[in-house]
């Protein structure tokens, strides 16, 4: 989570899902960012070939989110699978939660998608850089729940997931200048 002071305008308030963390770097998507973009004019073609639409998948709202300022044309698709028999096309990041690959055709049989948010963009960090911003303050890093990722009401993402840590956690305001 973005703390308030941090004085990146890309992530102002913005809660952020790592998908990958490594040596080389860390890659997230930023929950919390909709664009006005719907779904179904985005993605033509469906998880059943045409006639279908991913949006009828989607978590509201079915837009596409900004998922971060690192290759913009670039697509995320974040699912809930709950029952995942082996597949190509879902990556489990945690729990039922993964990474959908929603660009071959139709979508095999992955069990039943629980919810499906799609992301223009990611967030990226190089070697070390996370790490850094976070050492100077720049991030809280904290649990992530399975329903964040696919919140109903991602403007109020990052306040839900402040209060939801307790403590000196909920004295924290958006504004740095009460902080």
């Amino acid at each position: 989570m973005a703390t308030p002071d941090l004085e990146d305008p890309n992530f102002d308030g913005t809660v952020v899902l790592l998908l990958e963390h490594g040596p080389g770097g860390a890659l997230g998507v930023v929950l919390n960012r909709p664009s006005p973009l719907p779904v179904g004019e985005a993605m033509t073609a469906g998880p059943a070939g045409p006639g279908t639409s991913w949006s009828d998948l989607a978590t509201t709202p079915d837009v596409v989110f900004v998922g971060g300022p690192v290759q913009p044309n670039a697509v995320i698709a974040l699912a809930r699978v709950p029952e995942v028999s082996d597949n190509e096309r879902w990556e489990p990041v945690f729990g039922d939660v993964g990474v959908i690959n929603l660009g071959d055709g139709p979508l095999p049989d992955v069990g039943r998608l629980d919810a499906l948010r799609v992301f223009a963009g990611y967030a990226g960090w190089g070697e070390q850089q996370l790490e850094e911003e976070v050492a100077s303050g720049a991030w809280f890093v904290v649990d992530a729940h399975a329903d964040d990722g696919f919140s109903t009401d991602p403007e109020l993402l990052w306040r839900t997931v402040l209060r939801r840590q307790g403590g000196l956690f909920v004295t924290v305001t958006d504004n740095p200048a009460l902080n």
